[in-house]
């Protein structure tokens, strides 16, 4: 049996030595940004709740949040009960760093990428902010499900909407080059 020459897996490769250096340096500075904001939560985190509260007024649940200054997180309060403590690692940051690094190391880079990548992290957001209010109707409601939906459900939904959004950009976008000015 003859060997598979190695130049034929040369795009694959490439792909995913882009993908994890992408995401290995992202999340490093990510966890910078996280740690100088210790021991208490991150901006993101505490605009991410804030605007979940937001949402969660809008749709009849007035709530209200407070940072936590010992730990990195911000509670949401609702009818002066905590309901939610939300980590860092509920703000979304880290999905959007998959998201971007699968982006620009599948390519082309340019308007197009720079345009969906925006797009796209503010839908995951968006979806994020969802995913938490949605969490805070199942610990008011239904708490014997709020393991399940939060480790499991919710997640799996994010990551489906990724997955979606990479095969629009792979389908619909990623094959444009970008078109020189006159």
């Amino acid at each position: 049996m003859k060997p598979l020459p190695l130049k034929e897996f040369k795009p694959t490769i490439l792909f995913l030595v882009k993908f994890i250096g992408i995401y290995i340096v992202a999340n490093l500075l990510y966890g910078f940004y996280v740690t100088a904001y210790s021991p208490g939560p991150d901006p993101i985190t505490s605009v991410t709740s804030r605007q979940t509260a937001v949402a969660l007024g809008v749709c009849g649940w007035p709530s209200v949040t407070e940072d936590n200054e010992k730990k990195p997180t911000t509670l949401l309060i609702h009818e002066g009960r905590s309901v939610l403590a939300i980590y860092e690692g509920c703000n979304g940051i880290n999905i959007m760093i998959i998201f971007v690094a699968f982006l620009f190391s599948f390519g082309p880079i340019g308007k197009q990428l720079w345009i969906f990548a925006l797009v796209g992290i503010l839908i995951i957001h968006l979806m994020n902010l969802a995913r938490i209010s949605l969490l805070f109707w199942v610990v008011l409601y239904l708490p014997d499900f709020v393991y399940f939906t939060h480790k499991y459900l919710f997640t799996a939904i994010l990551f489906v909407i990724v997955f979606v959004l990479w095969i629009v950009w792979v389908r619909r976008f990623s094959h444009l080059k970008e078109v020189p000015s006159p």
